[in-house]
């Protein structure tokens, strides 16, 4: 069912069970619809008369006359508010039963409910923001984070588009130079672009695209989560470190081996860096088929991994990672591998530890020396210090524009080491401004559009 933006529309802004509860309401009616529902508190004024910006008190009245609630409005009116159309903002009492009447009120005078993110689609559509800055809303309202906040907060403000203006216009640039080259390129006894500035001009985009390319894997780390898989044989403690690092029982802990068959995820916050533990199923010998799934399980998920801490019963931890070095070791390669001796109160002779990796004994149960292996994580996600001034690519739909503006635009570079026309470099040129372009909404389809807004929280 399609929706008219020229509806005036409604929803509850505020999550359910607070002291207080808001309703937006955004539409060219949005001031009428409200006012007919709304009596202020000074008699004889009207909703409508009041200065934008302002906070009128007053009263909810029912069809009967009777009083909803008492409750604060606030006005606002296009094109300065937040979806660029007049709009008000209804805060009453955070009841359930006062709020659904007060949206009942509402539809009753013509409004419709808002879909999910619409008041934001209509701030895109209406060129309050573009659409990686509403985009960055709704990672704004999901952060969990220092880093996850300041990163949303730049892009919201505009701090990712600014860098993609840079390179649409650079880009922009290079095209006027290509152009003079062909008007120009039939007359013998007039020089034309240098090609030396346009290589150079090339190399300078392709670098800052290539940064920006190479920042999701920062970026993604930050926005979900370093992921940390917690590995090892069966009763080596893992559900038992889970539940530690956790400070609840999230897994199942037994003396029964094979407990965990499948994985289980849950995340924490270290020192502002989000982390999101992976407790696998025991790494053993098994005939049991729905436990040899989980293992394989356990497998995919090393390769998934930032961090792999590879717990070891102390009591027997020279065998344990003899057994299963051949099989660990080089899926790790590429990692960051932290040794987990686990029972460290009943430890016996410990492995030596393979070159640069990490190591640490502990106390699962206890929860001895569970700091020291928080400050090791935090030590080994190696992420940098995040400030709202940095521009660091978090988004999976930015990331798949960029990786193809980085392929159109190395296009060029190797045409010009080739020396083909300009008009062949033109249409390179063209599809790597075209890519930038589409992660600010400019050439976005319909379809695009929807998916995006479809996920926020209805009233936003």
């Amino acid at each position: 069912m399609s929706y008219s933006q020229e509806d005036t529309i409604c929803a509850i802004a505020t999550a359910q069970g607070g002291a207080i509860g808001v309703i937006r309401v955004s539409g060219s009616h949005a001031i009428a619809y409200t006012s007919s529902i709304f009596r202020p508190i000074k008699a004889g004024k009207k909703l409508e008369d009041c200065q934008p910006y302002s906070l009128t008190y007053g009263s909810i009245i029912n069809e009967e006359g009777e009083l909803v609630d008492e409750v604060m409005v606030s006005l606002y009116k296009s094109p300065h508010s937040y979806t660029g159309e007049d709009s008000t903002e209804i805060a009453c009492h955070g009841s359930s039963y006062i709020l659904q009447q007060v949206i009942q009120l509402l539809i009753k005078q013509g409004c419709r409910l808002a879909q999910p993110g619409e008041y934001t689609q209509r701030a895109f559509l209406n060129g309050k923001m573009d659409l990686s800055q509403a985009e960055a809303v709704a990672d704004l309202i999901a952060a969990s984070s220092a880093a996850t906040h300041r990163l949303a907060m730049n892009q919201m403000r505009g701090g990712f588009s600014q860098k993609l203006t840079e390179l649409r216009d650079e880009l922009l640039k290079f095209t006027a130079l290509i152009e003079l080259e062909l008007d120009f390129s039939d007359h013998e006894d007039i020089e034309f672009a240098d090609r030396t500035e346009l290589q150079s001009l090339a190399s300078h985009i392709e670098q800052v695209i290539a940064h920006l390319v190479d920042s999701f894997e920062v970026g993604n780390a930050i926005k979900h989560g370093v992921p940390v898989a917690i590995i090892g044989e069966t009763n080596a403690g893992k559900s038992t470190l889970l539940n530690a690092l956790l400070g609840e029982e999230r897994a199942i802990v037994s003396e029964i081996s094979g407990t965990t068959r499948d994985v289980i995820e849950d995340t924490i916050n270290i020192q502002g860096i989000t982390f999101r533990f992976i407790d696998t199923a025991g790494i053993r010998q098994t005939t049991d088929e729905i436990e040899s799934m989980g293992i394989e399980r356990t497998f995919q998920k090393i390769d998934q991994a930032s961090i792999v801490l590879w717990m070891l019963d102390a009591t027997c931890a020279v065998r344990q990672y003899i057994e299963l070095e051949a099989q660990i070791l080089p899926l790790c390669k590429d990692k960051q591998l932290i040794l987990v001796y686990n029972k460290e109160d009943l430890s016996a002779d410990l492995p030596t530890p393979t070159a640069g990796c990490q190591h640490i004994a502990i106390s699962a149960k206890k929860g001895s020396h569970l700091d020291e292996l928080r400050q090791l994580l935090v030590q080994c996600a190696h992420l940098p210090e995040i400030t709202q001034a940095d521009v660091i690519v978090t988004n999976a739909r930015h990331y798949e524009a960029l990786t193809h503006a980085l392929e159109a635009i190395r296009r060029v570079q190797q045409g010009m080491d080739m020396n083909i026309s300009g008009d062949f470099l033109a249409q390179d040129i063209r599809e790597c401004i075209h890519h930038l372009s589409d992660i600010v909404g400019e050439v976005t389809t319909d379809n695009t559009l929807q998916f995006i807004f479809k996920h926020f929280c209805v009233g936003k």
